[in-house]
């Protein structure tokens, strides 16, 4: 009886033990309309119009306020803009006039709520404001919205292949199975459209920027079409990247020279195949001339005769091309952060008016910090595009929580100062600093086949981040944080703190931890999983941590001043002066500009080897802050998210201290200094370290 009966406690205390991952999985993302019990003024959905998009706005209304609408004391209206509406409503002409073709109008008119707009997918976008103000519980009593998106095309890049990896990709293979379409199109597709539709992304390039030619067959291209009539009603266009070689590659031609007329030809035949399946094709996204990828410079040609070549294709249809500027092949033995500058600026005013540059939010590679771009506001005559990297690549992958926000806005605010203060990168992006009207922003996409999408639940917030900052960049990281929070988590005031206060410094952690005060590029060969500052073994300089920071006996930093690589030169005055200067020069970038003494003493009279140290241990500690808060948040947060989330930052917590020793102990080794006093001594060996392999770690290259 005593062996049945602690066989019985046994088997109760194993049942206690198994985590609970019931409930709310993250698949509905920051659509879960039952997160809050919210309902609309009660009122009768009157939607006017039968295309697609209307269909999908009934839908979108059911989903969220099935069983929760009261008697009806008024109508909610979803109906394009006419005369009688804007009597009905109040709505001035010149109010009115103010529609763009994706805009839309919220008005409250005593019971009745009204969503108008000039086109049907303007009226989509009102519908998920409004299901949005809902759901962060705005009041809507004296209701009254006008809003157009500040920049025209809003792109997702997936870096994915046609055989379902992703490159940089941490949530698990492609949601695009190339194999099963045309025919079978998954509902995973719908779900990706209808998200993105909720925060204004209009635009997909489903394939990798290292294109594969194939992508252009006409069996390919019968897939592409699947896909485009699927996020069609959504407002959702459908782009490819290409291959800059594909007439060789598919039809035998002898060149792809671009100024070869029966290239161009090719080309022009090709650009008619496709829109005459997908009529409102948007066009093409081109990496040439870059690690590796063909381009027209195998020709002796510039960028601007291969970007025009294509662009002269797409024109007759109305298509643009996004033509990469993140090129560094050409000259190895020039400084990398100076490549892309000096390879387009000759190039201003060269480019046919249908081609836009697509130039990453700074000059390496989406390092947890860099300067902005110095590309932004130097080429009056040619539009660029903002790229900024959705999915983690040099920020921990899909385990370390790091919201992005900060580091858009951050991207976005930066005062260029081309044209004297308050020429901010955003005014240069949404073409109002020179009066562009092609104007781009492009996020490099975090998506994948794992149940929450993102690989974690918080890397959901970065795309949601991405879509509401194209839309509007005027938002703040704070306010978008709020608004993921409310829809995804919890509504309870208490928790909303909580979450806001891991979500708000979290990628300030991860810099510290990974590199702070300038450092980049740190990260080990390939994969760029964890700390490799000691790798000098790789085929070019600039693939190599040693060439970015420098460290050696009498410092740290690589000097881009005029002493150095003059890389200051590439910015406007102003920042040439605060650069030039490391007393000037913004503390989180010092080591970014200047190599300095590892004895330099800092404003606050700390040495920089010591604030060096200092900043890896206080990322480690912000890691442990971020646990303590989400434990507390605990009884308001479903239980399944909650434990994914705990999970990941166990994981953070153990590879955030691993950075730290790793990069402390290999600087020590340099510097010769101790560590400061107060701060406990790096747990392990350098050796050790320096021997892990990580062989499949996630979307390597």
């Amino acid at each position: 009886m005593r062996i049945v009966v602690c066989l019985l406690l046994l088997i109760s205390a194993r049942v206690m033990a198994v985590p609970d991952f019931s409930g709310e999985d993250g698949y509905r993302l920051w659509q879960r309309y039952d997160v809050i019990d919210a309902a609309l003024p009660a009122a009768t959905l009157k939607v006017v119009g039968h295309t697609e998009t209307h269909n999908i706005i009934r839908d979108e209304f059911r989903r969220a306020f099935a069983n929760r609408v009261g008697q009806s004391r008024g109508t909610l209206l979803v109906q394009k803009i006419t005369p009688e509406l804007q009597a009905r409503f109040n709505l001035q002409a010149d109010v009115t006039a103010q529609l763009g073709d994706e805009g839309f109008i919220l008005k409250r008119h005593g019971n009745d709520i009204l969503i108008t707009a000039k086109t049907d997918i303007g009226l989509l976008y009102g519908s998920y404001h409004l299901l949005r103000l809902v759901f962060i519980q705005q009041p809507l009593d004296s209701l009254s919205v006008l809003q157009n998106p500040k920049i025209q095309r809003r792109l997702l890049n997936h870096w994915d292949d046609l055989d379902r990896h992703t490159e940089r990709g941490y949530a698990g293979e492609s949601i695009f199975d190339w194999h099963r379409l045309p025919l079978d199109k998954d509902q995973r597709y719908y779900d990706y459209a209808r998200a993105n539709a909720s925060i204004g992304i209009n635009g997909m390039v489903p394939i990798n920027v290292n294109a594969n030619a194939l992508m252009l067959t006409p069996m390919y291209l019968q897939k592409v079409k699947a896909l485009a009539d699927i996020v069609r009603p959504y407002g959702i266009k459908m782009y490819l990247s290409i291959k800059f070689s594909s007439p060789q590659q598919l039809d035998g031609l002898d060149t792809s020279d671009p100024l070869d007329p029966q290239v161009q030809k090719w080309w022009k035949h090709k650009a008619a195949e496709i829109y005459q399946l997908i009529p409102d094709f948007g066009g093409f996204l081109v990496k040439a001339n870059s690690e590796g990828q063909p381009g027209p410079g195998d020709y002796g040609r510039t960028h601007a005769e291969g970007a025009n070549m294509l662009a002269s294709a797409l024109k007759p249809h109305g298509g643009v091309v996004f033509w990469r500027a993140f090129v560094y092949a050409n000259n190895p033995a020039k400084e990398r952060s100076l490549q892309a500058y000096d390879e387009f600026v000759p190039l201003d005013g060269k480019f046919m008016d249908n081609v836009i540059l697509q130039v990453k939010n700074g000059p390496i590679d989406f390092q947890p910090r860099e300067p902005f771009s110095p590309l932004f506001g130097a080429t009056p005559e040619t539009p660029l595009a903002m790229e900024l990297q959705i999915t983690q690549e040099y920020l921990g992958f899909s385990t370390h929580l790091a919201y992005l926000g900060t580091l858009f806005e951050e991207a976005m605010d930066a005062d260029t100062h081309v044209k004297g203060p308050g020429s901010t990168v955003a005014k240069v992006v949404d073409g109002s600093l020179y009066n562009h009207k092609l104007t781009g922003i492009a996020g490099v996409a975090n998506t994948g086949m794992q149940r929450n999408w993102t690989g974690h639940i918080f890397a959901q917030s970065n795309w949601y981040a991405f879509g509401r900052l194209a839309w509007d960049h005027t938002l703040s990281a704070k306010q978008i944080a709020n608004e993921w929070i409310k829809q995804t988590l919890t509504v309870q005031p208490e928790a909303v703190r909580q979450v806001e206060a891991i979500m708000m410094p979290s990628r300030e952690y991860v810099v510290e931890y990974m590199t702070p005060l300038g450092l980049h590029h740190l990260m080990d060969s390939g994969h760029h999983y964890g700390p490799g500052p000691w790798v000098d073994n790789l085929g070019r300089a600039d693939w190599n941590p040693v060439y970015y920071h420098r460290a050696d006996k009498q410092g740290i930093g690589l000097d881009r001043t005029a002493s150095g690589t003059d890389a200051v030169s590439q910015y406007a005055p102003y920042w040439q002066q605060k650069f030039a200067n490391p007393e000037t020069t913004p503390k989180e970038l010092l080591l970014w500009f200047h190599h300095l003494p590892w004895d330099y003493q800092l404003e606050n009279g700390e040495t920089l080897w010591n604030e060096l140290v200092s900043y890896y241990y206080r990322g480690v500690d912000g890691v442990s802050d971020m646990q303590q808060r989400w434990q507390q948040v605990k009884p308001y947060i479903d239980a399944n998210q909650f434990r994914q989330v705990e999970m990941a930052l166990s994981i953070q917590q153990q590879e955030a201290q691993w950075w730290r020793d790793a990069s402390v102990l290999y600087f020590q080794t340099i510097s010769e200094r101790p560590i400061p006093t107060g701060l406990p001594k790096p747990a392990g060996s350098l050796k050790e370290f320096q021997s892990r392999k990580f062989p499949y770690a996630p979307g390597q290259g």
